[in-house]
């Protein structure tokens, strides 16, 4: 499993929000120089995290990006899930994937199926509020 640059980004502009949170929303611009970010290819990963709810969106003068909810109640799993589409380590595992013809003789299926459940395990016990804690001198992060 290989995690995108869409994936990796989505994980950086959460982070940023939940860093520079409040009542107002924050302009797209803004967040793209932060991060560093192309405003275009951000723009396309904002849109499709306002389509499935994550952020807020609001056109215009005033208008930018916020949280739609507390930060604790967002888990990384659901965020890479929806940029990914999906977290698994081989093809066969992918939801929707052909059953295949070799599972009965497989002898690294379980073992596939075995890692695939510590990785979700393991993300989904992680929240924006773990990856946002405030930074300490020397604490920088790179995703």
């Amino acid at each position: 499993m290989i995690v995108s640059t869409k994936g990796r980004y989505a994980l950086r502009v959460m982070i940023d929000l939940a860093e520079h949170q409040s009542d107002k929303y924050m302009p797209l611009k803004e967040i793209a120089a932060r991060q560093g970010i192309s405003e275009k290819y951000l723009e396309n990963i904002l849109k499709s995290l306002v389509q499935n709810g994550l952020l807020q969106g609001l056109r215009g003068k005033g208008g930018g990006y916020r949280l739609t909810r507390p930060v604790d109640q967002y888990r990384i799993s659901d965020i890479l899930l929806l940029t990914e589409g999906n977290l698994a380590p081989v093809t066969c595992l992918e939801p929707g994937a052909a059953a295949c013809e070799r599972l009965s003789e497989c002898r690294t299926y379980e073992m596939w199926r075995g890692l695939n459940e510590v990785i979700r395990d393991y993300l989904d016990k992680i929240t924006l509020a773990d990856l946002a804690k405030p930074a300490q001198a020397g604490d920088d992060y790179i995703i």
